[in-house]
């Protein structure tokens, strides 16, 4: 999971390569990575430097939020809210 933020970001050394970085989010969420889950969701929902993908971003918030992941229940609540389901937003 770290190392994919390391490549995401082109940080400490390491040259910007999104695609490693989605390669090794998808490797690090497959062995339970909650946040990895979150990462993914963010990345594939917003398209932000990968194809964008909403329904793909929403499934890995909803595999993390199901395993107690608050920032993914937080995001799939924020997805519910602006799409006007304020009901289903807020539980």
């Amino acid at each position: 999971f770290f190392l994919g933020e390391l490549y995401y970001h082109g940080s400490l050394g390491v040259a910007k390569d999104v695609p490693r970085a989605i390669e090794l989010w998808t490797e690090a969420a497959e062995l339970g990575s909650l946040d990895a889950h979150c990462l993914l969701g963010i990345g594939y929902y917003i398209g932000d430097d990968v194809e964008e993908d909403e329904p793909r971003g929403i499934h890995h918030w909803q595999e993390a939020a199901m395993k107690g992941h608050v920032q993914s229940r937080h995001k799939l609540g924020v997805v519910e809210y602006d799409s006007g389901n304020n009901e289903l937003a807020v539980q």
